[in-house]
């Protein structure tokens, strides 16, 4: 899955997803309904770097295989929509089968 950009794309998007699922259903719930805000702040973080992280992987790939403005738009768009990466990544594998 590493060795091309699709397949470090798709990983990358898997763990940003995978952090804002846990930042919005485990740590806010966390701080809100049991006092914990700390969940808030530790999770939070992490997320903040797996996006940053994301982002940078969505530059990286868009320069390797040559993206269109589509792609770039959706991978960023689906950043901010709990379950988008997962969506997306069903069009991506579809797409670009070989990579």
């Amino acid at each position: 899955m590493l060795k091309t950009a699709i397949g470090r794309f798709r990983l990358s998007g898997f763990i940003e997803g995978a952090s804002l699922l846990v930042l919005l259903f485990i740590a806010m719930p966390l701080k809100y309904m049991a006092g914990i805000p700390e969940a808030v702040t530790v999770v939070g973080s992490l997320h903040g770097f797996f996006f940053v992280l994301y982002v940078l992987v969505i530059g990286y790939t868009t320069f390797k295989i040559r993206w269109s403005f589509v792609w770039v738009f959706s991978a960023l768009a689906v950043a901010f929509i709990p379950f988008g990466n997962l969506i997306l990544d069903r069009y991506v594998q579809r797409s670009f089968p070989t990579q």
